[in-house]
């Protein structure tokens, strides 16, 4: 009787063991299941019976955790997501907006060596943030782009929205019907800067935002210029990109975008070759000044991890 009961309480133990198993990604919104066959002892019956336990996947193993408030990290080659989390939720996206205010500067087609001119309608009056471009400054329609894009300064965009056939209205309009037209369901815009919190969007839309953007060869080109020199009111000013990662050699960046209001919290899309595949990635809320480059360090981490699990076990 004493060796039943013994047998009982460590089967019993053994259960409780494997219903403890290592769980999916945290936030990842996805559920792994696997089905196990385990014997233990019943009081009517001595026959096995299945146990549904929860599995990770292999590459869930090290438990991907981000601070990010909304994440997506999507395979750009197989449209697979990889990760995600709350990654339906539309909230303000900030200076993100630039990457579709690039797209409708570029496909209006206007030179991109015309002269435009910084005004005093291009000053935030919104949240009264500063800028580099004094009022007066004159740069071409390239130098706006790639300032825009790159330093993300809101002077710049403003400007480039202001010489737009139309003006600014026209401007914004062409905005939110190019996010119609590449399936942006989730997005609206009300400004070229991202200053304003009504430019919204979720992280499954600006996933494809940043796919289509991608396939624009200078707004590739200027979001991940690390540094650039320009003349501005007859003196050399240097401009740094802001996301750090752009300089950092061991990341091959193909589009690059940041963006911060209060509302927004720290942001970050990304296209960027891991494990020689493109991804996409998108990182929301950000709390704190490194954490979205920490998380992207993270989730470039456990993919390369997995890869390699993949390729040790073929």
């Amino acid at each position: 009787m004493r060796l039943g009961v013994l047998f009982f309480l460590c089967a019993a133990v053994a259960l409780t063991g494997l219903d403890a198993a290592p769980a999916h990604a945290a936030g990842s919104g996805k559920k792994y299941s696997k089905r196990v066959t385990v014997a233990y002892p019943s009081a009517k019956r001595k026959t096995a019976r299945p146990v549904k336990v929860r599995r990770a996947p292999v590459e869930d193993n090290d438990h991907l955790l981000l601070r990010s408030a909304a994440v997506l990290v999507q395979d750009q080659s197989t449209g697979a997501v990889l990760f995600e989390k709350n990654a339906q939720a539309v909230v303000p996206i900030a200076s993100i907006t630039k990457l579709m205010t690039a797209m409708v500067v570029l496909d209006a087609q206007s030179s991109l060596s015309e002269t435009l001119v910084v005004t005093d309608e291009d000053v935030d009056r919104l949240r009264g943030s500063s800028s580099r471009l004094r009022v007066g400054t004159e740069l071409s329609r390239e130098d706006m782009l790639r300032l825009a894009l790159m330093s993300s300064e809101n002077r710049a965009a403003s400007a480039l929205s202001r010489h737009y056939p139309g003006g600014r209205e026209a401007f914004v309009e062409a905005m939110n019907r190019k996010a119609e037209a590449i399936g942006l369901k989730d997005t609206h815009f009300r400004d070229p800067t991202g200053l304003s919190a009504a430019n919204v969007s979720s992280a499954r839309d600006l996933v494809k935002m940043v796919a289509a953007a991608s396939k624009y060869p200078l707004i590739r080109e200027m979001s991940t210029t690390p540094e650039y020199e320009v003349e501005v009111n007859g003196r050399r000013m240097a401009f740094r990109n802001t996301n750090t990662l752009v300089r950092n050699s061991s990341w091959e960046i193909g589009v690059s975008k940041t963006g911060f209001i209060n509302e927004s919290g720290k942001c970050l899309v990304m296209q960027a070759w891991l494990a020689n595949k493109p991804m996409i990635i998108v990182l929301l809320d950000s709390v704190g000044r490194l954490t979205r480059i920490g998380d992207a360090q993270r989730i470039r981490k456990w993919i390369e991890s997995a890869a390699l699990s993949r390729q040790n076990d073929s």
